[in-house]
């Protein structure tokens, strides 16, 4: 065990200084277009004007981001903007609530706080936009980029060659399965149940993106919900919850197995699952503080920072920044994996570095 946390930590400070070194150094993007689509591991602003409790556009999120607080749910970057610098992007996704004009050219990101498959999924704590909404609001881009380009045929080859990624998922279990209080799901669905249910109105959702010329899509799995600190406390333990997590693997697996699915059903395209249950797994082991970073609010059901409290000094190694979003340093970890895979078991059947260039323009 000793040698597998000197081996994951000389990684990590690899990882570090090739990060460090990416965002010095820009070169041409590799993919020409880059869609974001979840909830708020990847939400950077969509939030920010909605009547919600879900948002992080305030002190201390963004303390160690250039701009400050922008509506990330983090201490600084997220996986969508260190997987933007890995792409080679000289600049973040704009998210859809303020993109504009040509910047649309180069990607949106429709992520946002709370949000999840179910339309339902987060209502107790305002307003949110589910992944029906956010395909919705790729149509609206889409036809922006139609008007940009000239014609719908060159706008749907311009899209053919984007990367897509979909990160979403966990507030189904955290906003609705696991909150009986609030949503009926609990009662009337088995775990194995609830999993295939969401499983199967993903898969239409899926398609509708493919059918909106998604080509190359990273499909990120769930994390340890079960470790986070909201369901320590929740559960008033030190120790992971083993029937969360179970569920969760209950969904992860048939995500996997519904990649396998649209790979085959879907030849001109090619999809690929994103590990995070087992990426999220090595992180744990990466730090002597998994207690969120931040102050946590008592006052909010969202277990988010408090606004303008003084966070913990050593960000550094901190697994998580409040009581469910990782700290930047955590997300760069996960989303390196992602994009170049440590682990055989990080991706299947590729990693991200692999899926964009796997898909030859149609």
């Amino acid at each position: 065990m000793s040698k597998m946390v000197a081996c994951v930590n000389i990684t990590i400070t690899t990882i570090l200084l090739v990060l460090n070194f990416i965002t010095l150094v820009h070169a041409a993007p590799k993919v020409p277009c880059y869609f974001i689509f979840g909830d708020s591991l990847l939400d950077n602003g969509n939030n920010n004007n909605l009547n919600t409790t879900a948002k992080a556009n305030y002190p201390p999120y963004g303390i160690d981001f250039p701009n400050g607080p922008t509506g990330r749910f983090t201490n600084g970057r997220n996986m969508a903007d260190i997987l933007a610098e890995l792409l080679g992007f000289d600049h973040y996704i704009p998210p859809f609530a303020s993109a504009s004009g040509g910047n649309i050219l180069q990607g949106v990101n429709y992520a946002s706080g709370s949000a999840g498959i179910r339309n339902e999924t987060g209502s107790h704590l305002g307003n949110r936009i589910s992944l029906d909404y956010q395909l919705q609001n790729h149509q609206v881009t889409i036809s922006h980029l139609v008007d940009l380009i000239g014609n719908k045929d060159s706008a749907n080859l311009h899209l053919n060659k984007c990367l897509y990624i979909v990160g979403i998922g966990s507030n189904d279990y955290i906003n609705n399965y696991l909150m009986p209080k609030y949503y009926p799901t609990n009662h009337l669905y088995t775990p194995s149940q609830y999993a295939s249910m969401l499983i199967e109105q993903y898969a239409q959702q899926l398609k509708t993106l493919y059918e909106d010329g998604a080509r190359k899509i990273a499909l990120f799995g769930l994390p340890r919900i079960g470790c986070i600190p909201q369901e320590l406390q929740k559960h008033n333990t030190t120790t992971c919850v083993n029937s969360t997590n179970e569920a969760i693997q209950l969904f992860n697996e048939k995500l996997k197995s519904l990649v396998d699915e649209l790979n085959t059903n879907f030849t001109k395209a090619k999809f690929t699952y994103i590990n995070m249950y087992s990426i999220s797994s090595i992180m744990g082991t990466l730090s002597f503080l998994n207690k969120p970073c931040c102050n946590i609010s008592k006052t909010t059901a969202g277990g988010q920072c408090v606004p303008e409290k003084t966070p913990c000094l050593l960000r550094a190694v901190h697994v998580f920044w409040d009581n469910f979003h990782p700290t930047e340093n955590a997300n760069i970890i996960a989303i390196m994996r992602a994009y170049d895979a440590f682990l055989p078991s990080d991706t299947y059947p590729m990693d991200i570095s692999h899926l964009i260039t796997s898909v030859s323009s149609l």
